[in-house]
């Protein structure tokens, strides 16, 4: 019969594990929206990015916008030529 000294407690680590991320440069600042390709990039409820659309719209009408909206919490990626044409990317997350 083992004594009450020599138990062994086994313990998960409430933080997990993290993955490794590859890390990459940010772009260099953009000096002129005007003519440039901005990708809005929409996951989550559409609550607020409703209105945010419409107003970048508004405020920035020399832009060339393009949205992808998508209910779940992963971005729907850019293909490869919308990678080689566009410009910038916001992306936007509501829940």
């Amino acid at each position: 019969m083992a004594a009450k000294n020599d138990a062994v407690y086994k313990c998960l680590n409430p933080t997990g594990t993290q993955e490794p991320v590859e890390q990459s440069a940010l772009a260099p600042r953009l000096k002129s929206l005007d003519g440039k390709t901005i990708h809005l990039s929409i996951c989550g409820e559409p609550d607020i990015t409703i209105p945010l659309e419409k107003r970048l719209k508004g405020d920035f009408p020399d832009v060339n916008w393009t949205v992808k909206k998508t209910y779940n919490i992963v971005p729907i990626p850019l293909t490869e030529e919308e990678r080689k044409t566009t410009d910038g990317v916001i992306l936007g997350v509501c829940w």
